[in-house]
Parts: structure tokens; sequence; C-alpha cells
């Protein structure tokens, strides 16, 4: 099969190979697919980076869309050609941007969710879930997302106002509309915008996420709350650090993924989306790689793999 993989640590574009490789074989508890899709996401890269190290070679890919071809010992309800989506294991050999994949955890992909709509939800809809769920946004409450045109952001708006939560959001203008339709008062990016949100709000917010990638608006997104732990950064965790601010990683992390079953429901019913920029053969993920590392997607990159 071809795999998108590296043999040693470094920049994507420098270490990344696509190459061939034997196909795994599923063990206890597992499925492999045959991949239709697979979201890109920043971890791929910093996975490429040496984040969580390990035995090499490494794949990437950690969101797959695809059907199942091969199913481990012990495994129940899920049969060979069936529609599934989930996260995909980046400890192996070769991950998600590989014609064939294994599956630690996998969800059934509804009918009328598109492969790649359905490769864009992993990642965003649990880092934003567990992120509103770490800084306890509820019913009543009003929450800030800053970062909203971002894939996690965006996520994050539509949980949060289905949990019941006023929401100001910060976007530019790629995404701003349609955040606005959905619920939420939203303003712009740079100066003034501790102020502009406050002025949304009527006053401090009660939360903020951060769901932007690292930049300097930490001190800006305290101002608009009445304490630093009432912040929580998904992303600056440098900044963070110095500032007060909570932050979402490591060890003390609850993952939730499993609210991806709940939430492929609703995508399937045009009732929550995570925004598609562009699609790409596996051949030219070169391509994608760059757009991504650019800072200029606006939003979701997902291979094309069959």
């Amino acid at each position: 099969m071809r795999t998108l993989r590296f043999h040693e640590y470094g920049a994507p574009l420098d270490v990344l190979r696509l190459e061939d490789a034997e196909p795994p074989d599923p063990g206890p508890g597992q499925i492999r697919v045959t991949v239709q899709t697979c979201g890109l996401t920043p971890a791929d890269w910093a996975l490429c980076g040496g984040l969580f190290a390990g035995e090499l070679p490494r794949g990437i890919g950690l969101e797959v869309s695809g059907t199942v071809d091969a199913v481990g010992d012990g495994v129940t309800g899920v049969g060979l050609g069936d529609p599934v989506f989930g996260p995909a294991p980046y400890t192996g050999a070769t991950a998600g941007a590989s014609e064939q994949a294994l599956l630690d955890l996998w969800f059934p992909r509804p009918p009328g969710l598109d492969p790649v709509d359905a490769a864009a939800l992993p990642m965003a809809v649990e880092t934003a879930y567990r992120g509103l769920d770490e800084i306890g946004v509820r019913d009543g409450t009003t929450v800030l997302v800053h970062g909203a045109g971002s894939t996690v952001g965006y996520a994050a708006v539509q949980i949060a106002l289905r949990r019941g939560a006023r929401v100001v959001a910060t976007a530019g203008e790629t995404y701003a509309d349609a955040l606005r339709a959905m619920g939420a008062d939203v303003t712009g990016y740079g100066d003034g915008m501790a102020e502009r949100v406050t002025a949304l709000a009527g006053g401090p917010v009660d939360l903020a996420l951060d769901a932007a990638p690292v930049g300097n608006a930490l001190p800006e997104l305290v101002r608009t709350v009445k304490a630093p732990e009432h912040v929580l950064t998904l992303s600056d965790f440098a900044a963070a650090e110095q500032l007060g601010v909570r932050v979402s990683f490591g060890t003390g992390t609850t993952q939730r993924y499993d609210v991806l079953g709940a939430y492929a429901e609703l995508a399937s019913e045009g009732r929550f989306s995570v925004p598609v920029a562009r699609t790409f053969p596996l051949e030219d993920w070169r391509a994608a790689v760059e757009l991504s590392q650019s800072g200029h997607a606006r939003g979701k990159l997902v291979l094309r793999i069959g």
C-alpha cells in the first residue's frame, strides 16, 4: 500500500516520504479500514518534529474515514465493508495517510455524511468539546471563543451554543457571517479586541476559550474576563504559564472522542459542521503541507486516498 510517513525527525516537507509499505494487521480490538479520506492537522507536523517521539518510521494522518476491510480478535458490532470514521493511532509505522489504516476507536459513518466531512470531525470535535468541558461552559454562561474561524473554534462555537451558552466569537471575514447565522456575536481580531468583546457582552465574559494558533492574543483575552483562570488556551502554553491562564494538554486531560458518534449524526442532518477548505489527492501531499503551514488554509485540509 502507499503510505505517507517519516524516517527521521524534522520539518514535514524535508522528512515526509510517500512510499510503499506492507498493510498493517489489526491486533485484538482493532479494525483495519480501506481509507477514503484523511484529515490533516497541526499535530501531524508536530509529530514530524519529534512530538511523542518513538520508534521510526512513523506515519501521519490522525483522522480517517473509510470502509472496514479486516477485524481483529474480539471485535464485534462491525462487519467488512461497513463505513466508519475515527481517530487513527499515531504510534505505528504507518497511520491514516495510507491506503489502509488501523483504528483502535471508530464510529459508524451515518448515511448522508460524506467521507470528506467525516474525516474533518475527530480532532476538531474532541478538542473543542474537551476545552469547553474543562473551562466549565454550560447553559447560561457567556463564553468568548477566540479563533472561531479555526476548525476547533468553529466547532466550539456550535457546541457551546448547543449547551445553551451565549457565545461571543473572534474571527476573520471568511466565516464571520456563518458564525453570526449560528447565533454568535462576532468581532474581528487586532487592536481593541478586548474592548469590542466586552462591549458586545455588556461587560466581562464569564469564560474564554483560546482556539487560535499561537500568537500574542492571551493578554487581550485576560482583559475580557474577571480573572486569568477563566481563560483556557488550547495552543499557547508558554504564554499561559506567564499569565496564569489554564491549558488543555497532557496527561491530566480526559479526551472526549466518546461524543463523535453524536456529532456525526448531527453533521449528517446538516446541524453541525467543520469547514473543509480544500481536498488533495494523496500524491499532492506536499501542496497540502505547504498550505497548512502557510497559516492561510481557512478551514480543514483533507487528503483523498481512495
